[in-house]
């Protein structure tokens, strides 16, 4: 443990790991406010793209933890960086939160429901059977169609809830066109996260509670994992898969040395 403590940088998810829905998960605050005694260089990245970095910023402000809004880096954020990159100021059809289409209109993109370049889908609770019809018409017409992030399922207060994956799958059966998915474990998320950071990837550590898409993003970028048992992972889950975390810690809390 001592050798994670002495890391720079730190990569954190945040559904599972700082809160559950509007809960604070017990140590988040002592985590937290070790990182800033320490000085330490930390980011939230988390694969949600429902809501923007103020929003995330305020939403933990009421949780009772005070972070500046720099530290926050999102799927939505990743997802319209690398769509500028491909098709400056095209335009897209979102079935999304506003986080999403705020991190799109930020980066030039425009709404389109007729011809957009891109057909973008994230996490939401407008869901409709009307929108997916929609989107697999543009789809067939020639849109591509892109994914916040691969996540199946999410934690929240309630239980395990649907996330993009699972979200954007009628569309993906119905056009035979798979989505192109931004979020972790796609390098080019990591890549954000460490130049936000400023730190190499042997002084980072990643901590999330996902296996499918936290840890193994840590693995294939070369950086120290670890998995918290707060969210969706247990140890049982952790036996399915052929690649495992350096560390298995009960919640974020167990990283603050004990006084």
């Amino acid at each position: 443990m001592e050798k994670l403590r002495c890391k720079q940088g730190f990569i954190c998810d945040m559904d599972g790991v700082i809160y559950h829905g509007n809960r604070l998960l017990p140590g988040a605050l002592a985590f937290v406010n070790w990182l800033k005694l320490e000085k330490k260089d930390f980011v939230f990245l988390t694969n949600s793209s429902e809501r923007s970095p103020r929003e995330l910023q305020q939403k933990l402000d009421r949780l009772g933890l005070d972070v500046d809004e720099s530290h926050f880096h999102t799927s939505a954020l990743a997802t319209a960086t690398f769509l500028a990159s491909q098709c400056p100021n095209g335009s897209v059809y979102v079935i999304g939160e506003t986080g999403l289409t705020k991190a799109l209109y930020d980066a030039g993109f425009s709404m389109n429901d007729v011809n957009p370049d891109y057909v973008v889908v994230g996490e939401t609770r407008s869901y409709s059977y009307e929108k997916i019809e929609h989107a697999v018409g543009l789809v067939l017409q020639g849109a591509k169609l892109i994914g916040t992030n691969p996540d199946l399922t999410g934690p929240s207060e309630k239980g395990i809830v649907p996330a993009t994956k699972a979200l954007i799958a009628p569309i993906e059966l119905a056009t035979r066109k798979l989505a192109y998915f931004i979020g972790k474990p796609n390098p080019l998320m990591m890549r954000h996260a460490l130049k936000k950071l400023g730190t190499s990837s042997e002084d980072t550590a990643i901590i999330g509670d996902r296996m499918d898409t936290d840890i193994i993003a840590g693995i294939e970028s070369e950086i120290e994992t670890v998995l918290v048992l707060s969210g969706v992972s247990s140890r049982d889950t952790v036996r399915r898969f052929p690649y495992q975390p350096n560390y298995i810690l009960n919640g974020v809390g167990d990283v603050v040395p004990a006084e």
